[in-house]
């Protein structure tokens, strides 16, 4: 058992023994990186030292023992003695998604053995102080799974000193460097008590920007020991350097070296600093943070972890198709999938299934590859590049054929929507919590296997719908009428449509009996609310493309407050809007005056509206399974963890498909796999916990900023005209029941099961989308204005704020008094359109 070793003995695998941040140090060590010479007193030293004195937080005052103090004097007297720098090295820090950055204790400038050892043990304790507990807890790391080493390093008088990252960390551009830097120690930088000097070089090192710092503070090393802190330049009065000084190299003393009064950083040790950090984060795999100290000219490496919360390198300039693809996708994935999304549903589901569609007439790659992942998570969205193959040429010949031969309006007759529909009851007839593990770990694919017919079905019935809307398109423009195609399509019944009027009618019910004041709800309302959810239920809270998310059925308190918002306002008015349109339409006199052509026009608007039916309802029933596929996961999450695997049965989100089939038989798996399996969910759990700030891709790549003169936001006009009303920003669906009758609802993403709200909006104004979205199609359904694809309408627009939505510009502005009372008056006299 190893107490004491040098720092180069260590790498990147010993992290049981040395701790994350001695052992990234002893891999830079061993491969030849500027890191100032030093020790480690290992993990087994501080077990043992718990195993004496019991409870960690008495080891800051007990004594070291003999056998352990011998060696760690013996290690100080190698380095030579004199001042030293002591840091904390535990086990579950410096790792990615787990920085532990400040939550353990470092001690500089310790001078002597009896300073030495005090240092050694209160880093020990400091793994049981307040922020470093909160901190594990927070990302669902034991106590008990956590150990800590100590790395003790010859002091760096630095000159000056701070922290550099290799990639950008506000916008993930990986092609430049980030350097903060302040006179004196580097503690005053990585503790925030001064402004710093901020560069950012490129990859060459030469500087593309800086602003200088203002240096309130600096910290010095004190004659015997421990640091002092000085007042700064401002502090004083002094003026910081202007960023153009004309000193040699960019501020450096004629030596070369960086200036004592805390000038420039010199441009050769700017440079120095960026190939540094390019071969650490080459060595590494990934972009670094790094702690770095500059003394007599020399630059040293104090500190080298993976950056944590990174934001994915910008996409760049997308083309109009990359554009388009990117709009959907953000709307489809509001939120970061987990491993068993991205292992299930994602490339099963509908992403899947229509990556097959596009591919039968000649494109490949379009809804395929767009998620980026690091250490098992999902990081970034990237709009995928389509890819033309020669069968793009016989497209239209295939599309022409399968027009005329499957007709939109009769495919729930077609043989393999009945063996869908036939597979998906049997499955969800199944009692999963009966079944042993073997057959209860091959569910999920029994699930996949069962929507497998999907894509030949939208291969062959989409060709259909898309010709009948080009048809009813072609038939307007001749009559002059294409005003009418939105109001015209948007009769068609769908099964959304459908699950509105239901909520209808319940928020009817409860607006009568006044059902949902009672606890508990009462009986008639709760039967009708059960059939409601055996019919709907399956329905998405998020996004269809997932299986994480819960269900209606799953969140029943989602469907209950979209009742509530329903019932707050009067009854819906009746939808004259598409059948006015049809109305006149019909009374253009080449229609009048020819029955024919009034009835051939009414045939091509049947079958627009199949068309558009076909596509919301295939979605319907397409995930119909979806509940019993999460059901089986949380079912196997269940059972990992009562055999201590996972803490909770929502873990197993945190795995992928293939590694719980992995696990032949829970009751004969080996504790060793189990084992690797539990720490490689904490390990996601924990990486997915840093990037919870992190979008998946900058919404400006995919909605370019549309400015307009006085506008709060702007986006793509998606439905028309104008409305007024207080903003009410619904993140996500527990927040349904918010919205009030005249709200403009502003959200970063919607689906067919928001759209109940729409009956109550006076407006919707989305972050995501275009003018094809579900949610752009049914606000002109319900017709009230839609502005999509803001970028960030959610960010600038707050709860209450009165504005302005037109949807025929897409812009948002700010609104008066006088508006929002007409508009309020207007809405008293006449309600949105029911469905």
């Amino acid at each position: 058992m190893t107490l004491v070793a040098p720092l180069p003995a260590f790498g990147r695998a010993d992290l049981a023994e040395a701790g994350g941040k001695a052992a990234n140090l002893g891999e830079l060590a061993r491969n030849g990186f500027p890191v100032p010479d030093g020790f480690v007193v290992t993990t087994a030293a501080y077990e043992r030292a718990v195993a004496e004195h019991g409870d960690p937080g008495h080891l800051a005052r007990a004594p070291l023992r003999d056998e352990l103090r011998a060696a760690v004097a013996a290690a100080y007297a190698a380095l030579g003695g004199g001042p030293v720098a002591v840091r904390s090295s535990a086990t579950a820090e410096d790792l990615p998604g787990a920085a532990f950055a400040g939550q353990q204790d470092t001690y500089l400038n310790v001078v002597g053995e009896e300073a030495l050892a005090d240092a050694v043990r209160r880093c020990w304790a400091s793994l049981g102080n307040e922020r470093a507990v909160a901190y594990r807890r927070r990302l669902g790391i034991a106590d008990a799974d956590v150990r800590i080493a100590v790395v003790v390093q010859r002091m760096v008088e630095a000159e000056t000193a701070g922290v550099m990252f290799t990639a950008d960390p506000v916008s993930g551009d990986r092609s430049r460097i980030v350097v903060d830097a302040s006179t004196g120690l580097g503690e005053a930088v990585v503790s925030g008590l001064v402004t710093p000097d901020h560069y950012v070089l490129d990859t060459g090192g030469d500087t593309v920007s800086h602003t200088p710092g203002r240096r309130e503070v600096v910290i010095r090393s004190a004659p015997g020991g421990g640091v002092i802190r000085e007042s700064g330049r401002v502090a004083t009065g002094a003026t910081p350097p202007a960023a153009d000084s004309a000193l040699p190299d960019g501020g450096a003393s004629a030596d070369g070296r960086a200036p004592a009064d805390g000038g420039a950083l010199p441009g050769a040790v700017l440079r120095e600093l960026a190939r540094l950090g390019a071969e650490v984060a080459a060595h590494f795999g990934r972009p670094q943070d790094i702690e770095w100290a500059c003394a007599g000219g020399r630059v040293w490496l104090l500190q080298a972890r993976p950056m944590t919360a990174l934001p994915p390198p910008p996409v760049g300039r997308l083309g109009p198709v990359r554009r388009r693809l990117g709009s959907v996708l953000t709307e489809y994935v509001p939120v970061r999938p987990y491993p068993i999304d991205a292992s299930t549903w994602l490339p099963y589901g509908p992403a899947g299934l229509m990556a097959q569609v596009v591919a039968t007439f000649g494109i490949h790659g379009a809804f395929e590859g767009f998620l980026r992942e690091e250490d098992g998570v999902v990081y970034g969205l990237v709009p995928p590049r389509p890819r033309p193959s020669a069968g793009l040429l016989a497209a239209p010949f295939r599309i022409a054929a399968r027009a005329r031969r499957y007709d939109p309006a009769r495919w729930t007759g077609d043989a393999r929507f009945r063996r869908v529909m036939a597979g998906t009851r049997e499955l969800a007839g199944r009692d999963l919590a009966a079944m042993p593990w073997p057959e209860l770990v091959r569910m999920p694919r029994r699930v996949l296997d069962v929507v497998r017919p999907v894509a030949g079905l939208r291969s062959d019935y989409l060709p259909g719908a898309g010709v009948a809307l080009l048809r009813l398109r072609v038939s307007l423009a001749l009559l002059g009428a294409v005003p009418l195609f939105g109001e015209l399509i948007s009769g068609a019944r769908t099964r959304t449509g459908d699950a509105n009027r239901a909520l209808e009618e319940l928020a009817e019910e409860a607006r009568r009996t006044g059902a949902l004041d009672a606890d508990p709800l009462p009986a008639s309302f709760a039967a009708r609310l059960e059939a409601f959810l055996a019919e709907y239920g399956h329905r998405e809270t998020a996004s269809p493309l997932l299986v994480t998310p819960p269900t209606w059925a799953d969140a029943p308190e989602t469907v209950l407050g979209m009742i509530r918002m329903l019932a707050a306002g009067p009854p819906a008015g009746a939808q004259t809007g598409t059948a006015g349109a049809l109305d006149r339409l019909l009374a253009r006199p080449r229609l009048r005056r020819s029955p024919a052509r009034r009835a051939g026009m009414l045939r091509r608007v049947e079958a627009a509206r199949a068309g558009v039916a076909f596509r919301e309802d295939s979605h319907f029933f397409f995930t119909m399974p979806l509940p019993v596929l999460r059901r089986s996961l949380l079912e196997l999450g269940r059972r990992l963890r009562d055999a201590g695997v996972l803490d909770e049965p929502e873990d197993v989100f945190h795995l992928r498909l293939e590694e719980l089939e992995a696990v032949g038989d829970l009751a004969t798996a080996g504790r060793e796999h189990l084992d690797r399996l539990r720490a490689t969910a904490l390990a996601r759990a924990a990486k997915r916990e840093e990037l919870a700030g992190v979008r998946l891709i900058d919404p400006a790549a995919v909605f370019p900023p549309r400015p307009a003169e006085g506008a709060l936001v702007s986006g793509t006009p998606a439905s028309g005209g104008r409305a007024t009303g207080p903003v009410k920003v619904i993140r996500d669906p527990a927040r349904f029941g918010d919205l009030a009758p005249g709200d403009v609802l502003v959200c970063p993403y919607t689906n067919p099961s928001w759209t109940p709200l729409f009956q109550r909006a006076a407006a919707v104004v989305v972050d995501t989308g275009g003018s094809a979205s579900h949610a752009a199609i049914v606000a002109r359904e319900y017709g009230i204005p839609a502005v999509m694809g803001t970028g960030g309408g959610t960010s600038v627009l707050a709860d209450g704020l009165l504005v302005a939505v037109d949807g025929d510009t897409g812009h948002v502005f700010a609104a008066s008094g006088d508006d929002h009372r007409t508009r309020a008056a207007a809405a008293g006299q006449a309600g949105p359109k029911a469905p």
